[in-house]
């Protein structure tokens, strides 16, 4: 399997980072942690806008080792920064053509046809980048990084310049190329619900020190992990999109023998979606209940249990392949005598589900 393989060392003042990871070369990998934590320092790293003792490879290319330093200009990569930064100069289009005319024709990976219709760029296309919102702007720039071809796209905290409605418009368009690209992107956020969404893989960073790499949802959800423990705590579900009931609008999506009744979404039969599930909106008893509004009441196994806020447990279950995990009081775990091992119902409101 194609990676990106990294081992850094670098001391910056009092701040010293000691990062060795191995991500794989398609999908999108999150590099989460809190400010100061050492993100941004491991992206120009990365980017070689910083050098520092280490080595990597991407894909089977050196890009630098105790030999070898690639410099960022002969890097084949893309880098979206919390800010846009266009050229004023140039129109939406002139923009994206400033990487994809120096790129041969032969080596074009991307089609510019492709990319204007991907980010939704097509009305923009004659505009100045001032007369655009700061979410159009930044479609505009992951456009302009996508166009150059690059083997690795790097996004700095893409969304964190915009106000809550621009990222909710923005967002949508990163899952589509998510979802069309095999370009390995590593996309670094302090916004867990942003990393939710668009993860496959997921690096934690803390004080310089990567503390988990691997799948994402296992990053969400391992109880010896800081993730589980924060109030936003919960799982995703990748599923897939069976069919509509417009009367109730409500949408039915499946992943193998689990279901879920969502509000009603605008997605075609067939298409694929996530769905997360917040620790608090989830619910348990012992037995099935035979009447309640609840429509999301899942047969589930439990696996662990910890303590979580004063008075809180945390509990970690097994839907088939999928994880869920459930806050409740500490008075009700021990009402219920609850063990791991155990099966429950779990439930979940159709409208706490996002």
């Amino acid at each position: 399997m194609s990676t990106i393989d990294a081992r850094f060392r670098s001391t910056l003042g009092s701040f010293e980072l000691d990062a060795k990871f191995s991500l794989p070369a398609r999908g999108v990998s999150a590099l989460f942690g809190v400010s100061g934590s050492g993100k941004t320092t491991l992206l120009r790293l990365i980017s070689g806008l910083m050098r520092a003792p280490g080595s990597l490879t991407v894909n089977g290319e050196v890009w630098q080792d105790e030999r070898i330093f690639i410099p960022t200009h002969r890097r084949a990569l893309g880098y979206v920064f919390q800010e846009a930064s266009l050229f004023p100069h140039l129109s939406v289009r002139g923009n994206l053509e400033y990487g994809w005319k120096r790129v041969p024709a032969a080596e074009r990976l991307i089609a510019f046809d492709d990319a204007v219709e991907w980010l939704g760029l097509g009305a923009l296309l004659q505009q100045a980048p001032q007369q655009l919102s700061g979410g159009q702007r930044q479609r505009v720039a992951i456009g302009r990084a996508l166009l150059a071809s690059p083997r690795l796209l790097l996004m700095d905290e893409p969304l964190s310049a915009l106000d809550s409605n621009s990222r909710a418009e923005i967002l949508p368009y990163l899952e589509r190329l998510h979802q069309q690209l095999a370009l390995p992107i590593i996309y670094v956020s302090h916004a867990l619900e942003e990393v939710a969404r668009l993860a496959d893989t997921l690096l934690l960073i803390d004080a310089g020190k990567i503390t988990y790499q691997g799948p994402l949802v296992d990053g969400l959800t391992r109880l010896d992990l800081p993730l589980a423990h924060r109030d936003t705590a919960g799982t995703v579900i990748d599923t897939t999109v069976v069919s509509h009931d417009p009367a109730f609008q409500i949408t039915h999506v499946s992943r193998g023998n689990i279901s879920f009744e969502l509000p009603g979404l605008h997605r075609a039969p067939g298409e694929p979606l996530r769905v997360r599930i917040a620790a608090r909106d989830v619910s348990l008893a012992l037995d099935m209940p035979s009447q309640s509004s609840i429509l999301n009441l899942l047969p589930a196994r439990i696996t662990e249990l910890t303590d979580d806020a004063p008075g809180q447990v945390l509990v970690q279950m097994k839907l088939e392949d999928s994880v869920l995990l459930a806050r409740i009081t500490r008075k009700s775990a021990h009402a219920l005598n609850l063990q791991p091992g155990m099966r429950v119902v779990a439930q979940v409101k159709s409208v706490a589900v996002a």
